[in-house]
C-alpha cells in the first residue's frame, strides 16, 4: 500500500509545488508531447509551443490555491507572448541546460510551474484593486489566516503598510541586539529590510524574540562577512526553527531568503511577529482568561480555540462591559468604523480618553486617528495607521488588538474559577508530545491548520488528511465526511476509517475505537499519532532506495546506523544501547553523531562535558539548533533530551540519518549487518509533503 506508482522528482520546489495527481497527469502529457514530435524528441526550445498546445496550459488561481487532490483540469486560456516565454526559459534553465538539448521531465515541470506563476501574476495585475488589501490569501479557516496565508501566496505583491509596521516592530524590539544594533533602525520607506535579512541573522533573532530559547544563538553564524555556506546554514536554521514555533513555510526555501524575495520574506516576518504578539493569548500564560467562561464545558471550548479566536472572545467580553451592541467577528470589516476600538479603549483606559471623543466624530479617518491617539496615551504601539483601520487590513488590526491585550487586558486578578484550569491541565510530557505532534502535522502542508491536537482531530478529517500525505492513496475520500460535521456518527465514521487504515499499516491498535478519538481520549490519540509519525520516518528512509535496497527499515537499523557512524568517526567509546539509554541525557552522543555526519557543523569549544544539569541543558539546546542548522526538521525540546524521551530520541536520530543518506554522495544501508558502500543518489523522496517534515531544502 501507499508508494507504488509515485512520480519521483529530485527538485524540492517541484515536490512541494505539485501533488502526486498533478505529477502523474503532467508526466502523461510530457510523454504524449515527446511521442507526438516527428523526431521523437522534446527539446528545451520546443517547450513553449508544446506547453501552449496543451488545453490544460492554464490552471485557475482558485484551483491552485485550494490545492485540490486532482490533476490540473484542461481548458483553454490565454498564453504568454514570445518575449514572455523567452523570459520563462531564462528564469528556469540551469547552467548545463541548452535550448537544443532534450528537455527532461523536471525541466518541463519547472517551465510549466513558472508559466503558471506568470499567468497568475498577470491575473493579479488585472484585478489589482481587489488585491490591494495586502499579501495574505484568504484561508478556509479565518482563525488561522495569519499563519497560513502569507508564505503560501503565489501573487508577488506586498503591502507597504504591513512592511512599514513590521519594520517598526523590528526597530523597536531588536534595537539593542549586540549584533544588529549597528544595522538598525531600518528605513521602512525603502526595501532595505529585504537586504538585511539575506544573511539569516535577523530572522533567527526575530524567532527567538517571538519564542525565547527556540534557537541556541551559539549556533547562528554571526561573522560580519559570511560566505554562501554560512548564510545557507543560517537560512536552514531559520526555516526549521520557524516551523518549530508554528509558522507555515511550505512554499519557501533557503534560496528565497538568500535572494531576499520580498513577498516571501515579509510573509515569514509577518508570521513570526504575530506569534510573538499572540504568545500570551492563552490560559497558560494568562490564566485570568478564565474570567471569560462560566463552567468547565466553556473552559474546554476556550482551551481549544486559536489565539485569534480567543482574542476576539476577549474583545467582545470587554465590549459588553461598555454596552457595545454588536459582536465583533473579524479584524477587518467589523472594526472599519472604529466604533469597537473607541468602546474597547474607553473600557480599558478611561483615564486616557480626551475630547473630542472618537464617537462624537463622523469622519472615519478622523475617528480612527483619535482612537490611535488614545492608544498612544496608553503606551500601545500603533502597528497601523488611521487609513489601515478604515481599509480593514486584518493582519495589522490583529497585531494592534494583540498589543492592546499585552499592555492592558482588563481582566480581574481575583480568579475565582481558577480550579477549572487546574482540573484541565496536562502533565509536562503530555503537553510536550501534543506540541511536537501538532507542529509536525502543521509542517506537512495539509489544508487544515491545527491549534490543539486533542480538539482539532476529533472529527477524524485532519487525521485522514495526514494519512493521505504519508500513505498516498490509502484514504477512501468518497467515504469521508468533510467538515463542518454536526452529527456525531459522521465523526465516528471518519475515525473508524482512520483506524481501519492504521490496521492496514500494521499499527498496534488494541482497545481503541473510533469513538475514543471523537471523545478526545488524550492517551489513545497520542499513541496513534506516534505510530503515524514513526511510520512516516521509516517510509522516508525506506524510499531512499539507493540506501535501503528496498528493505523495511526498523528502529534497530536506525540505532545500529547511528552507533556505526559515531564509531567510524573515531569515537570508539561513544555509544547508545537503546533510545532510552540514560547516557543520552548528557547530549555528547548526539553531538558526536552530528559531527560524524558533518564534521564542521559542531563547534566543540561550545560543548560541555554534560555532567551537571546546567551543562546537559546547554548541550541539549545546542544539539537541537545544530541539527536544524544542518537541515533536520525536528520538533522536540531540550527537556526531551534531558529526560531521554524515547520517542523523540528516535525521531532525532532518524532525522539526522535521513539528512545524511539524502546527500548526493552517501552510503547505502545494509539493514542486516550495518555494512555500507559508497554510492551516488540524485533522488530525494517519493512523497514531497511528508518529506517536508524532515528536510527543508538543505541541499537546495
Amino acid at each position: 500500500m501507499g508508494f507504488d506508482g509515485l512520480v519521483v522528482v529530485s527538485d524540492p520546489y517541484l515536490q512541494r509545488r505539485f501533488t502526486q495527481a498533478d505529477l502523474r497527469a503532467l508526466q502523461a502529457q510530457y510523454a504524449a508531447l515527446r511521442d507526438a514530435s516527428p523526431s521523437g524528441r522534446l527539446r528545451m526550445r520546443d517547450l513553449p509551443a508544446a506547453i501552449s498546445s496543451l488545453r490544460g496550459a492554464t490552471v485557475s488561481a482558485k484551483a491552485d490555491a485550494e490545492k485540490e487532490n486532482s490533476a490540473p483540469e484542461p481548458g483553454p486560456g490565454p498564453g504568454l507572448t514570445d518575449e514572455e516565454w523567452a523570459s520563462v526559459l531564462k528564469a528556469v534553465a540551469r547552467a548545463d541546460e541548452r535550448p537544443h538539448q532534450d528537455a527532461s521531465f523536471e525541466l518541463f515541470l519547472r517551465v510549466y510551474a513558472e508559466m503558471q506563476l506568470r499567468l497568475k501574476a498577470a491575473g493579479a495585475g488585472a484585478g489589482g484593486k481587489k488585491a490591494a488589501g495586502g499579501i495574505a490569501r484568504s484561508s478556509s479557516s479565518s482563525a488561522v489566516a495569519f499563519l497560513t496565508a502569507a508564505t503560501t501566496t503565489l501573487l508577488h505583491t506586498i503591502s507597504e503598510s504591513e512592511k512599514a509596521s513590521y519594520v517598526g516592530h523590528i526597530n523597536a524590539y531588536l534595537a539593542e541586539d549586540p549584533f544588529l544594533k549597528s544595522a538598525l533602525p531600518i528605513d521602512p520607506a525603502t526595501d532595505h529590510i529585504f537586504h538585511i535579512t539575506k544573511d539569516g541573522v535577523l530572522l533567527c533573532k526575530l524567532i527567538n524574540l517571538a519564542v525565547p530559547g527556540t534557537i541556541d544563538e551559539r549556533a547562528i553564524n554571526t561573522k560580519r562577512v559570511l560566505n554562501l555556506w554560512e548564510k545557507n546554514e543560517n537560512h536552514t536554521l531559520c526555516l526549521n526553527s520557524a516551523k518549530a514555533i508554528g509558522c507555515t513555510v511550505v512554499n519557501i526555501g533557503t534560496q528565497d531568503l538568500a535572494e531576499g524575495r520580498p513577498h516571501l520574506v515579509l510573509g515569514l516576518i509577518s508570521q513570526i511577529i504575530k506569534i510573538q504578539l499572540l504568545a500570551d493569548v492563552n490560559l497558560k500564560s494568562t490564566p485570568q482568561l478564565v474570567e471569560l467562561v462560566e463552567d468547565s464545558k466553556e473552559m474546554e471550548e476556550l482551551m481549544s480555540l486559536s489565539p485569534e479566536k480567543i482574542l476576539l472572545r476577549w474583545m467582545n467580553f470587554q465590549l459588553k462591559k461598555g454596552g457595545f451592541q454588536r459582536t465583533v467577528t473579524n479584524f477587518s470589516s467589523d472594526i472599519k468604523d472604529s466604533e469597537a476600538y473607541a468602546c474597547l479603549l474607553n473600557v480599558l483606559a478611561p483615564e486616557c480618553s480626551a475630547k473630542p471623543s472618537a464617537m462624537s466624530v463622523k469622519d472615519l479617518l478622523h475617528r480612527a486617528r483619535l482612537v490611535l491617539e488614545h492608544a498612544d496615551r496608553m503606551g500601545c504601539k500603533r502597528y497601523l495607521t488611521p487609513k489601515d483601520i478604515v481599509d480593514g487590513l486584518p493582519n495589522l488590526n490583529l497585531a494592534f488588538v494583540a498589543h492592546i491585550f499585552q499592555k492592558r487586558n482588563g481582566l480581574s486578578k481575583q480568579m475565582k474559577q481558577v480550579s477549572f484550569v487546574d482540573g484541565l491541565s496536562d502533565d509536562a510530557q503530555v503537553s510536550r508530545e501534543e506540541r511536537s505532534f501538532r507542529l509536525w502535522i502543521n509542517s506537512l502542508g495539509i489544508s487544515t491548520y491545527i491549534n490543539n491536537v486533542f480538539e482539532d482531530l476529533r472529527n477524524g478529517w485532519v487525521l485522514l488528511e495526514v494519512i493521505d500525505k504519508i500513505a498516498p492513496g490509502s484514504v477512501n475520500w468518497k467515504m469521508a465526511n468533510r467538515p463542518p460535521i454536526k452529527l456525531p456518527f459522521k465523526k465516528v465514521e471518519n475515525c473508524n476509517q482512520v483506524l481501519k487504515i492504521g490496521k492496514e499499516l500494521k499499527f498496534s491498535l488494541v482497545n481503541i475505537a473510533g469513538n475514543d478519538i471523537v471523545q478526545g481520549n488524550k492517551k489513545l490519540i497520542l499513541a496513534f499519532l506516534w505510530q503515524l509519525m514513526r511510520y512516516n520516518i521509516l517510509q522516508l528512509l525506506k524510499n531512499l532506495r539507493f540506501h535501503s535496497n528496498g528493505k523495511e527499515i526498523t528502529d534497530n537499523d536506525i540505532l545500529a546506523w547511528a552507533n556505526k557512524k559515531v564509531k567510524d568517526s573515531g569515537k570508539h567509546h561513544s555509544r547508545m544501547e537503546s533510545f532510552k539509554d540514560r547516557i543520552l541525557s548528557s547530549g555528547t552522543f548526539f553531538l558526536d553523531l552530528l559531527s560524524a555526519v558533518e564534521p564542521r557543523v559542531v563547534n566543540w569549544s561550545l560543548v560541555t562535558k554534560g555532567e551537571k544539569d546546567e551543562e546537559k541543558q546547554m548541550n541539549a539546546s545546542y544539539i537541537i539548533s545544530v541539527a536544524r542548522k544542518l537541515g533536520c526538521s525536528i520538533f522536540l525540546l531540550p527537556e526531551d533530551i534531558l529526560e531521554v524521551n524515547q520517542k523523540m530520541m528516535l525521531t532525532l536520530t532518524a532525522s539526522i540519518m535521513y539528512w545524511y543518506l539524502k546527500r548526493p554522495t552517501s552510503h547505502s544501508l545494509d539493514s542486516e549487518n550495518g555494512s555500507s558502500c559508497e554510492t551516488s543518489s540524485t533522488t530525494t523522496s517519493d512523497d514531497s509533503a511528508s518529506e517536508s517534515s524532515f528536510d527543508d531544502n538543505a541541499a537546495r
